[in-house]
């Protein structure tokens, strides 16, 4: 790669220095959910959703900037289905050509207020109770 960009650069009459800031700025580390997160997730969509709308992905190999924050604290990344078989395939996340389904909007901020009510209700039942507890 080195080559390639500095001898183009050369083409042109150009200098081309190559850094990919390894030292400053590791790489994404990659995105691995939370074992028990993960089973969380599943029960909570599966509830309501149904467990015919939850499907299990193959591992991608992807990473976000999500990553960095599973580096503090456990967490789970997950996908809201968008594909509408009566529009053509979708665009990549990442591509100018996406489009957002926003019939879907709905059930992904649904799921994600179910999965802090859960937690919360679960918290609230695992723990004593006391007359400071909110809930």
């Amino acid at each position: 790669m080195f080559q390639v960009i500095t001898r183009q650069a050369s083409v042109h009459m150009c200098n081309a220095t190559v850094d990919f800031l390894q030292e400053e700025k590791p790489f994404f580390p990659p995105t691995v959910n939370h074992k028990g997160l993960h089973q969380f997730f599943k029960n909570v969509s599966g509830d309501m959703l149904g467990p015919k709308n939850y499907f299990e992905m193959q591992p991608l190999m992807g990473s976000e900037d999500f990553s960095f924050y599973q580096e503090s604290m456990p967490g789970h990344f997950s996908f809201v289905g968008m594909q509408n078989k009566a529009h053509p395939p979708m665009a990549s996340p990442h591509s100018p050509y996406f489009e957002v389904n926003e019939e879907v909007l709905p059930y992904g901020a649904s799921l994600h207020a179910s999965m802090a009510t859960r937690y919360l209700l679960d918290l609230k039942t695992s723990s004593p109770s006391s007359s400071k507890d909110e809930l």
